[in-house]
């Protein structure tokens, strides 16, 4: 039945219609059923709006048969916010109070992932409905019969109706990616020892669809669960793997065959053919197959050898360190995909980077929930100015009894938007639609008057177009449109004037009215003010992390799997706050593009992955392990470029939020110098003398450092000292909703809140609520590689 629809429409209308067809027929279906059926104005009233919540004003990710999955589990959320809206509306203390706290945690689970923002705005007006007269608990039953009623064919319209094209899993996509690893692993194990132009490009296009920008709302690995956590995780070390790959040095000269590297392991065992095995069997875990986990556990053997092998040239050493950063990327991969796929089942990982696996999911919602609760947190501020507003609302429409005063709070909690200027905009161009709606409706109901039928014939037609023309066209045609629909309803349920016309633009400018103050009073400028301040406290801490972990790599000691490096868990959070709020940023239509000085955000948001990625591979072994402190110029070299690039990383956090006594003059900081940079690389230039194998590890690490910092610098050389990476310019610059707790440049899982700019009748102030840098939320002490 997809083909339906003609091929003439433009995508976006063909799209739109078929949600508004699925809509409409639900909605009126329902309305018509039990009004004119059974004689229940309230039942079909509450059949209409349950419908038109969760399929017109809600926007739930996913195939039909996924949305009809998620509204399953809505319909008892619904009834618990009916009989809540029901009972507490008797009073207006009580009504405001329950609209306080209901509205606040409907807008914070957002932090949830794309289908409990998706979800969000839909729910609230499911309690918002019955907070308004008639105050008559003795109609709860007509109330929740009605919107079950309602919801029930919305699933079975969900199913069976114009169905959409299953998207590719994410699993798929990660198996694929995996699949591509393998071929590159075996392609660097014979001459020239280098990728070709060609396979490089496969292998960025691989990564680039892990990428949560590039994955569609219902399948990225968005959820606070261990799986999903897993899921995502295995994304992440899949792109670093093959980055990894794509970045390996030849092998020094005297290699032998079987070596392939100069570094044999076990038997004479090849790593990199180890690592391509590893890549295909959680291809074909992920595709669910059930290998049996040799190649899992002879890559474990494989790197145990690599990190006991002797080197005696620089080249071999650093061969030896990437080929362990490879080693570490394809075990974190499997068993991440293991637990992803198997869950408890899976053979217990080791403490430290896999901690979720050890968790309940109790716990692990708790993280995330704990994580963002604070002003600091987008999710929070989001959460806060809507909750206010719409007690407000409440409060206004109840001591004033406007009339139908439903429409004030419907009004102020889909007009409201994250940012006062974009508030103020979109109100301006929703009154003026509201204004056209209401001179038409006014002029229907005078003209038709109490000709019932002539209203049950328009509103359907009337209603496709309505969810149609809306999403497409912006919030006027939607205002302008819905106002005539709902003059349209409620002529049939009781009868109607003219000036019902009247108190729906004065409704509507009264919660137009409330939403912009409270847009001006909470966190008016939305995410931009945020982001700068996240970003700066991000590299902050990256740079703490940066000196710390040169001085213990300098100074050596004891190193066990059961802890994570010094500053993880700040570096963690400071992620994932960052990343929640360059979602926001990305998704609010005035803050689209770069700011002034063309800061990128996203190369900040790669550096501090870099960093946590680093330092937990340096100082957390996956066995426990004494590192001999380095040689004194060995150490030396180290400690002078790990201060250099904690230096550049603080004057770029210094560029990104100047404190408040920076100079006038110095309002925008002046870049990092190319000095600063090549200086880090003149700090390393000569290698001591039999510097040991972790001299070389750490060296690698701060050259990937240095590369970031480049990036920040403005720079379009994406590595440092003529390196290949898989990230782009493309893939930096790209603005991401969405993305989750692990993913290296952009964080993943959870989307974050996005500002929808009002594409549909009433659309919430955080649209489909996927926001996420291609960084979702995550928790306190979010999953990292």
């Amino acid at each position: 039945m997809g083909g339906a629809l003609p091929h003439r429409l433009p995508t976006a209308y063909r799209a739109a219609a078929r949600g508004a067809l699925r809509v409409t027929l639900t909605a009126a279906a329902g309305f018509y059923v039990l009004l004119y059926g059974f004689d229940s104005a309230v039942a079909a009233t509450y059949a209409l709006f349950g419908a038109i919540a969760m399929a017109g004003l809600s926007r739930l990710p996913g195939s039909g048969r996924q949305r009809a999955a998620v509204l399953l589990g809505v319909v008892p959320v619904c009834w618990v916010l009916i009989t809540l809206g029901t009972y507490l509306s008797v009073r207006t203390w009580s009504a405001v109070i329950g609209m306080l706290v209901v509205g606040f945690a409907l807008a914070f689970m957002a932090v949830g992932g794309p289908r409990f923002a998706g979800a969000a705005t839909g729910l609230q007006l499911m309690y918002i409905l019955p907070s308004f007269p008639p105050y008559d608990p003795g109609s709860l039953g007509e109330r929740l019969g009605g919107a079950t009623f309602g919801l029930v064919l919305l699933i079975v319209a969900e199913v069976t109706l114009l169905p959409e094209p299953a998207a590719l899993p994410y699993r798929e996509r990660a198996a694929r990616a995996a699949e591509g690893a393998a071929d590159c692993a075996d392609l660097l194990r014979q001459a020239p020892y280098a990728l070709p132009e060609a396979v490089l490009r496969g292998a960025r296009t691989l990564s680039t669809g892990l990428r949560s920008s590039q994955v569609p709302d219902a399948e990225r690995p968005a959820g606070a669960g261990m799986r999903a956590r897993a899921l995502a995780h295995t994304g992440l070390a899949t792109r670093t793997l093959l980055e990894r790959l794509a970045v390996m040095p030849p092998p020094a000269r005297r290699a032998t065959p079987s070596g392939a590297a100069g570094q044999p392991g076990p038997e004479g065992v090849d790593p990199l053919r180890a690592v391509a095995d590893v890549a295909r069997e959680t291809a074909a875990r992920l595709r669910g197959e059930a290998p049996d986990g040799r190649a899992h556990a002879l890559l474990r053997q494989v790197r145990v050898a690599l990190a006991a092998a002797e080197g005696t040239s620089p080249a071999e050493l650093r061969r030896n360190a990437a080929l362990l950063e490879v080693a570490d990327a394809a075990l974190a991969m499997s068993t991440a995909a293991d637990i992803a796929v198997r869950g408890r089942a899976a053979d217990p990982p080791a403490p430290g980077r896999f901690w979720y696996a050890r968790m309940r999911a109790p716990s692990l919602w708790w993280r995330r929930l704990s994580g963002h609760v604070g002003g600091r947190s987008v999710f929070f501020q989001n959460a806060v100015r809507i909750s206010l507003a719409l007690a407000a609302a409440r409060l206004i429409a109840g001591i004033d009894t406007l009339p139908h005063g439903f429409w004030v709070l419907l009004a102020t909690l889909t007009l409201t938007r994250t940012t006062v200027r974009e508030t103020r905009r979109t109100e301006r161009i929703a009154l003026t639609g509201t204004l056209v709606g209401a001179l038409v409706a006014a002029a229907l109901l005078a003209l038709v008057g109490t000709d019932i039928e002539v209203y049950a014939v328009a509103l359907p037609p009337l209603m496709l177009v309505t969810f149609t023309l809306g999403p497409v066209k912006g919030v006027g045609w939607a205002q302008a449109l819905f106002t005539v629909v709902v003059a349209l309803v409620f002529a049939q349920l009781a009868p109607a004037t003219w000036q019902l016309a009247e108190f729906r633009l004065l409704d509507v400018l009264t919660g137009s009215a409330i939403g912009a103050v409270f847009g001006l009073l909470a966190w008016p400028r939305g995410a931009h003010d945020e982001l700068r301040r996240s970003a700066a406290v991000l590299l902050r801490i990256a740079a703490e992390i940066v000196v710390a972990t040169t001085a213990q790599m300098a100074a050596g000691g004891r190193r066990v799997p059961v802890v994570t490096a010094p500053g993880h868990r700040s570096l963690q959070h400071a992620l994932i706050l960052a990343e929640s709020a360059y979602a926001q940023y990305q998704s609010e239509p005035k803050g689209r593009g770069q700011p002034s000085g063309g800061q990128d955000w996203q190369a900040a948001l790669i550096a501090g992955h870099h960093t946590l990625w680093g330092a937990d591979r340096l100082l957390v072994p996956p066995e426990p392990m004494v590192v001999p402190p380095l040689g004194s110029e060995a150490a030396e070299s180290v400690v002078r470029a790990g201060d250099r690039v904690a230096a550049g990383m603080l004057l770029t956090s210094a560029r990104m939020d100047p404190t408040g006594d920076t100079p006038e003059t110095a309002a925008t900081p002046l870049p990092v110098r190319a000095s600063t940079l090549s200086s880090i690389t003149a700090a390393v230039a000569a290698d001591p003398p039999g510097a040991p194998r972790a001299y070389y590890a750490t060296v690698s690490w701060l050259a990937n450092l240095k590369a970031d910092l480049v990036r920040l610098a403005g720079d379009d050389v994406a590595t440092a000292d003529g390196a290949t990476s898989l990230a782009g310019p493309a893939d930096r610059a790209e603005a991401v909703p969405e993305g989750g707790p692990a993913d290296r440049d952009e964080a993943f899982p959870d989307t974050g809140p996005v500002d929808r700019g009002g594409a549909t009748p009433d659309a919430g102030p955080t649209g489909r609520g996927g926001a996420t840098p291609d960084a979702g939320p995550a928790d306190r002490d979010g999953a990292s590689s």
